[in-house]
C-alpha cells in the first residue's frame, strides 16, 4: 500500500480545528501505526492509546506463521479485548502462482486457508479481507481469481467468518476492455464475497464512491476511510456524500487508515478520528 502511495504526487496537508468528540463506532487499520510496531515496541503499548482516542475496534495487518504481531491468536484476542477494543478483522493475502492461474486449479492454495481461517476465528475476528491481487493480464486470470475468492468466501462462511476484498486504484483500470473492479463485483457471489471499498483509492482511480454504491447496492460491507494525510484535510474526498449514501452501500463497519502524515503518527491518527467524531454526517453506528 505504501509503495503505491509513494509514487503519487501529493498535495500538502493542512491542520483543521477540533471540537468536542462524541462516541461512535470507528475502527482503525493497524497498518496506520506500522512505523511504531516492532519487537521493542509491540502493539500492547499502542492499544490503550487507540482506545483513549475513541476507537472501538482494530483491523490487523500482520498475520504470519499463525500469529498476529508475534502473538498467538488467543493472546492477540486477549490483549485487544483487555483494552476495550474489538479484534474486528484482518488483512491477509495468499495469491495464486502463474501455474495456478493458467490451469485454473487453485485447490492447493485453498488448503492454506484452513489454518488461516481457524487462527482468525480463534483471534475473535468477524472478517478476513484480501488487500491485494495486482492488475490482471486477462479476463481468464481475473475470472480464476473471482472463482478463488468465491471458494475462500465459502470456507469462511462455513466457519462463521465473512470474506472480502480491499481495492487500490488499479482495479479501476480495464482488462480486455472491462473495468476490473466492475468485473469482480459482477463475478463474485454476494453471499460469499463482500467488498471493502477504500474510498481514497476509489477517488484516485477517477471514480465516484457513491455511483458504485448505487450501481452495486449492499456490496460494500466495510469502508476504508482514508485521505491524502489526516482525514478531511485535503478536500479531495467527499466524505459527506459517502456517509449520506452509506446505507445503500450496505456498510456495517468503517475503518480509518492513514498512510501519509503531516505530523507525528499518534497525533495524525488522533486528528483523523477526531474529524469523524466531530462530523455530524458520521453516524454513531451502522446496524
Amino acid at each position: 500500500m505504501m509503495a503505491i502511495a509513494a509514487m503519487m504526487v501529493m498535495p500538502s496537508c493542512k491542520k483543521v480545528e477540533k471540537a468536542e468528540p462524541v462516541k461512535k463506532n470507528i475502527n482503525v487499520q493497524l497498518y496506520s501505526l506500522r512505523s511504531l510496531i516492532n519487537e521493542e515496541s509491540p502493539i500492547d503499548s499502542l492499544l490503550p492509546k487507540l482506545a483513549a482516542m475513541g476507537f472501538t475496534g482494530v483491523e490487523a495487518a500482520s498475520y504470519n506463521d499463525g500469529k498476529f504481531y508475534g502473538k498467538t491468536p488467543a493472546d492477540y484476542k486477549a490483549v485487544v479485548e483487555a483494552n476495550g477494543l474489538n479484534p474486528l478483522s484482518s488483512h491477509i493475502n495468499h495469491g495464486l502462482s502463474p501455474e495456478e492461474l493458467e490451469s485454473g486449479d487453485f485447490s492447493e492454495a485453498l488448503k492454506w486457508w484452513d489454518q488461516c481461517i481457524a487462527d482468525h476465528k480463534a483471534a475473535g475476528m468477524k472478517y478476513i479481507v484480501t488487500p491485494w491481487m495486482g492488475l490482471q493480464k486477462s479476463i481468464h486470470d481475473l475470472q480464476v481469481y473471482c472463482d478463488y475468492f468465491n471458494a475462500i468466501g465459502k470456507k469462511c462462511a462455513e466457519n462463521g467468518i465473512q470474506y472480502g476484498y480491499h481495492n487500490h486504484a488499479y482495479e479501476y483500470e480495464k482488462v480486455e476492455d472491462q473495468v476490473m473492479y466492475d468485473y469482480m463485483l459482477e463475478h463474485t457471489d454476494p453471499q460469499y464475497v463482500f467488498f471493502q471499498m477504500d474510498v481514497y483509492w476509489t477517488m484516485r482511480g477517477g471514480k465516484s464512491q457513491v455511483e458504485y454504491f448505487k450501481k452495486y447496492p449492499g456490496r460494500f460491507k466495510m469502508l476504508h476511510i482514508k485521505d491524502e494525510c489526516e482525514l478531511g484535510q485535503s478536500g479531495m474526498v467527499g466524505f459527506d456524500a459517502i456517509f449520506k449514501n452509506i446505507k445503500e452501500a450496505g456498510t456495517k463497519e468503517i475503518i480509518v487508515e492513514v498512510e501519509r502524515y503531516s505530523m507525528p503518527v499518534i497525533e495524525s491518527i488522533k486528528e483523523s478520528i477526531d474529524y469523524l467524531l466531530q462530523s455530524d454526517f458520521v453516524p454513531a453506528s451502522y446496524e
